[in-house]
């Protein structure tokens, strides 16, 4: 039986795809608002407060950041095993990664074709990461939306006297 899932349910299950203090302030969140959390954990991080913490904690098995917390499919799977609802990247790692939010997406839609909950990504969409990637694009929209901008220079090639020059200009 397929159940339908509107994807404005609450949110019960949190993965958090990230590690140490980043991890223990979202537990402590979650925990305020009446949120399960879920730890994910490389094999040196196994004894850290944040998998203590948490209500359930899993290894993602492995050492480095790539073998384990910039490992999109294994943070997936977890997600699935764990029967996570959403997942918070927290800072650093993929956060700011436009192919996690839609690798989230797509494990959400595949999930919900099952008659599953859908999976939520806590943070902006995949096109708004991909966009605040590039901090000089990401300026070159908000001026031409109007909003204000901290004057700065960017001039692809300038050379050091087109930098001292537009320095000047600028000031310190």
């Amino acid at each position: 039986m397929y159940m339908a899932f509107s994807g404005t349910e609450p949110i019960r299950r949190v993965l958090i795809a990230n590690r140490g203090e980043i991890a223990r302030r979202i537990i402590r969140t979650c925990r305020r608002m009446g949120i399960f959390t879920i730890a994910v954990y490389s094999d040196p991080d196994r004894h850290s407060p944040f998998v203590r913490e948490a209500d359930e904690a899993y290894a993602l098995g492995g050492a480095t950041p790539n073998e384990t917390y910039l490992n999109i499919e294994k943070l997936l799977a977890i997600a699935d095993r764990a029967l996570a609802d959403a997942i918070h990247p927290g800072y650093g790692f993929l956060s700011e990664d436009a192919e996690f939010a839609r690798a989230v997406w797509a494990r959400s839609a595949e999930r919900q074709a099952r008659g599953l909950p859908p999976l939520r990504f806590i943070g902006p969409n995949p096109e708004a990461i991909a966009l605040m990637g590039s901090k000089s694009a990401a300026k070159a929209l908000m001026d031409k939306v109007g909003l204000p901008t901290v004057p700065g220079f960017f001039e692809p090639g300038a050379t050091l006297e087109r930098m001292r020059s537009a320095a000047e200009e600028l000031g310190y």
